[in-house]
């Protein structure tokens, strides 16, 4: 059964032909109405004419002024009618309009089937139905304005003091703002298994443990640690300190897996994912130069469904301390330093690394591209198979979750693309461009204030 959307487009275009053929009367009658008349009785003058008088032609002329008078009466009262029924013609087009747009205004935020034309809410079903809230689309990118069908709304409502959450869908599909579905969500006992790939780097372990301790362990109680170390450099060293964490915190919930191979950190994440052996399970890729709080784990949560959605949040990324707080003697803590201004770092959209997935979506889809060697691109690989995939992608900033700077070595062994991104990579995490440009200028700005003091000393001299 065709719609009421196709029968409503199908009487707007018999309307419009219905006025495009009054006009083509009303011109034909005009132009008939114009033409010359003849008339096989009547002579015309200068052909017989010398055989009647003056009074003969008073009266023909007489008759065809009468007669063309008649005529145009006729034609104007034709006309007058004609303009009528355009008028009531328009002024339906113009009602159903108005009823058009009256129901699309009279939708609201409640999405009352009665406040719209059933035509129209049929089509609106029709675009939810198509597009990607209800069911993953293909989609070339991760927006969430589907270009050919609408907007897609996210909202979590938190309560007071409890772990529940009232997650709301919207949907606009390039028209009123209409509810898809309005459910509670409890996370209460869902656990993420952080997932953390090492070689070395020690110190910054014990960094990242002190943040796991205050965050996970004491606050959200809901995580398991799976680390991941690459050669035997370092291994005891790490041992030790999640003992240390194990005894001061009875935090038993971890899992620590030894590699003695060159580090990869696609090789890694897919061992960990491996690891885990007791079902489905929420995943965060995660560096060991990452500060998360309570309430990323939350989103993490939130963001993340099994067969459905993967989360890919963007990290804030810190710049080099010691040139942000050159001014200062010593750096402040760490968490002093956790602030979101453009001198102090930058949202890292071009990394892909950091994110949160369900094991058995992150099992399906293939996992990491192990042919990718050394530093960077498995993340991208991974994001890309994605988009390409039938999950919805969510990709949107995240105030609590910080990249710490550290100093980046791009090593000779990589290719020249790897070693591009490294490289850009680097530059891009030292400083702000203001920062990076009294850094470049650095001997341009001492000649100035030596010349400076030169001329002030002169001055006082003389």
């Amino acid at each position: 059964m065709p719609r009421r959307g196709l029968i409503l487009q199908t009487r707007t275009h018999w309307l419009l032909l219905g006025l495009a053929l009054l006009c083509s009367l009303v011109l034909f009658l005009y132009l008939l109405e114009c033409a010359p008349q003849t008339d096989g009785n009547a002579s015309l003058p200068g052909v017989i004419g010398e055989n009647y008088g003056k009074e003969y032609y008073q009266a023909l002329l007489q008759e065809q002024e009468e007669h063309y008078q008649t005529r145009a009466t006729s034609l104007k009262r034709q006309i007058a009618q004609l303009k009528q029924e355009l008028q009531e013609m328009s002024e339906k087009m113009r009602s159903l309009q108005e009823r058009k747009n009256v129901g699309a205004n009279g939708i609201g935020y409640q999405g009352h089937k009665e406040q719209a034309p059933s035509d129209l809410l049929e089509f609106l079903h029709s675009q939810i139905d198509k597009a990607e809230v209800s069911i993953g689309a293909k989609l070339p990118s991760y927006y969430r304005t589907e270009r050919d069908k609408g907007t897609q709304y996210e909202l979590f409502f938190k309560k007071a003091d409890l772990m529940e959450y009232r997650h709301v869908t919207l949907f606009r599909p390039f028209g009123p703002l209409m509810k898809v579905k309005s459910e509670m969500i409890d996370i209460t006992r869902s656990i993420i298994n952080i997932i953390v790939p090492l070689a070395e780097r020690t110190e910054a372990f014990v960094q990242f443990m002190q943040n796991f301790r205050d965050v996970c362990i004491h606050q959200d109680k809901r995580i398991h640690l799976t680390v991941v170390y690459f050669g035997k450099e370092g291994l005891s060293k790490v041992k030790t300190i999640l003992e240390s964490v194990t005894s001061e915190s009875n935090f038993h919930n971890y899992t620590l897996v030894s590699l003695n191979e060159e580090f990869n950190r696609g090789r890694g994440l897919n061992v960990g994912a491996r690891a885990w052996d007791k079902g489905e399970v929420l995943m965060f890729f995660c560096d060991v130069d990452i500060y998360f709080s309570a309430e990323f784990l939350n989103s993490c949560r939130l963001n993340a469904e099994p067969g459905k959605k993967v989360f890919y949040p963007v990290v804030f990324s810190l710049y080099n301390p010691a040139i942000v707080y050159a001014s200062q003697n010593v750096p402040p803590p760490v968490e002093q330093q956790l602030v979101h201004k453009k001198d102090s770092g930058f949202w890292r959209d071009f990394g892909f690394g950091m994110t949160c997935q369900y094991r058995s979506d992150f099992l399906t889809i293939g996992g990491f591209d192990m042919e990718v060697k050394g530093w960077g691109g498995e993340d991208v690989h991974l994001y890309r198979k994605y988009l390409h995939g039938d999950l919805i992608v969510i990709r949107t900033p995240v105030p609590g979750l910080f990249h710490l700077w550290h100093e980046k070595r791009c090593a000779d062994e990589l290719t020249p693309e790897q070693y591009r991104m490294c490289i850009q990579s680097k530059a891009m995490n030292e400083a702000s461009h203001s920062h990076m440009g009294m850094l470049v200028f650095r001997e341009e700005i001492e000649t100035h204030l030596r010349k400076q003091a030169y001329r002030t000393n002169s001055e006082a001299v003389g």
